[in-house]
């Protein structure tokens, strides 16, 4: 019994260390990949902030004549709602975070009446809304690692058509915030109409100015003088407003990648680490069976011994000589 209790553990134990090799080489290739995402989120906000600054330029020229197209909806009757996720798991709770969020958000605009509708980002959704019996409009898959600005063009052409031609009030994008290596939070963020990328301080003598997510990562700053537009405002707000998208579904494409990369990493670090508690505590039990098994034989070959002795000495102890003459 103990012996086949050996053989056992022996093979559990060869199972997760091929285990542990899988994790760690993925950890270690999530970690590379970390920075190169890190590099791409830094070399695009100088073209969101160069984004954000034209349509604050442009919002200033005539914040009325842009209608619909900038601040906070005054009647919400239709909402489009895009999450973003991954296309694969192994990453922890970033995937389950966002949908968790995203189904919570649905379930709050229709139970205030609000119709709801549902494009997604990674398989890791569709399949998620689709054993939940929630709808979805549309599904890009493949671009989560690694996206692209053509993939941000993909998406931002799905969810701009509808609010362009007033089938949606709003579109709101539920997805990770990515701060730093350490740090992502999960943020519902209004990607239509466009937003003031001001700070509150900027705003003061422009109170009728809209307020929500800007373009850029941090607002930027308003700059002095006199700007002429041809065409007017209006127009150019109506040709900025896809471009602008484009821009932020991009940023919060990158930012996803890399906060799935970095949660990943801290998976399959933590999964290595456990692979490695489990070889130690099943060496231990595969031990101990072993001495268990040496000691039973040591006992069987010493009470052998006992026996053959005892049975030896009864022997001649029993002996009788006769002599005759």
């Amino acid at each position: 019994m103990a012996g086949g209790q050996e053989r056992i553990l022996r093979r559990r134990i060869r199972s997760i260390r091929s285990t542990q090799k899988i994790t760690k080489a993925m950890e270690l290739i999530a970690a590379s990949q970390i920075v190169r995402a890190q590099g791409r989120i830094a070399a695009s906000r100088p073209y969101q902030e160069g984004m954000a600054r034209i349509i604050l330029e442009t919002a200033l020229g005539d914040f009325h004549a842009a209608g619909r197209l900038l601040g906070d909806p005054d009647e919400v009757h239709a909402v489009l709602v895009l999450c973003v996720v991954a296309d694969r798991g192994l990453c922890g709770g970033y995937n389950t975070s966002v949908l968790r969020t995203t189904e919570r958000l649905l379930a709050q605009h229709q139970a205030n009446g609000v119709s709801t509708r549902l494009v997604t980002v990674g398989k890791k959704a569709q399949g998620y809304f689709r054993f939940r019996g929630q709808p979805v409009e549309r599904s890009f898959l493949g671009m989560s690692e690694r996206p692209t600005f053509e993939h941000a063009r993909e998406v931002a052409g799905a969810v701009v058509a509808p609010f362009v031609e007033g089938q949606v009030d709003q579109v709101v994008v539920v997805s990770t915030r990515f701060l730093s290596a350490g740090t992502q939070r999960i943020e519902t963020r209004q990607l239509l109409p466009l937003a003031d990328p001001r700070t509150p301080g900027e705003r003061e003598g422009h109170e009728d100015a809209p307020g929500a997510w800007s373009v850029a990562p941090e607002p930027v700053e308003v700059r002095t003088g006199y700007t002429e537009f041809e065409p007017d405002a209006a127009v150019l707000l109506r040709d900025l407003a896809p471009r602008a998208t484009e821009t932020a579904a991009f940023g919060a494409l990158l930012e996803a990648s890399a906060s799935e990369l970095t949660a990943r990493q801290r998976a399959m670090a933590a999964a290595t680490d456990n692979a490695g508690e489990l070889i130690k505590k099943y060496s231990r039990i595969m031990n101990r069976a072993r001495q268990d098994t040496i000691t039973t034989e040591i006992m069987e070959i010493v009470s052998g011994a006992e026996a053959l002795r005892a049975g030896t000495e009864d022997d001649e102890g029993g002996l009788v000589i006769e002599t005759r003459v």
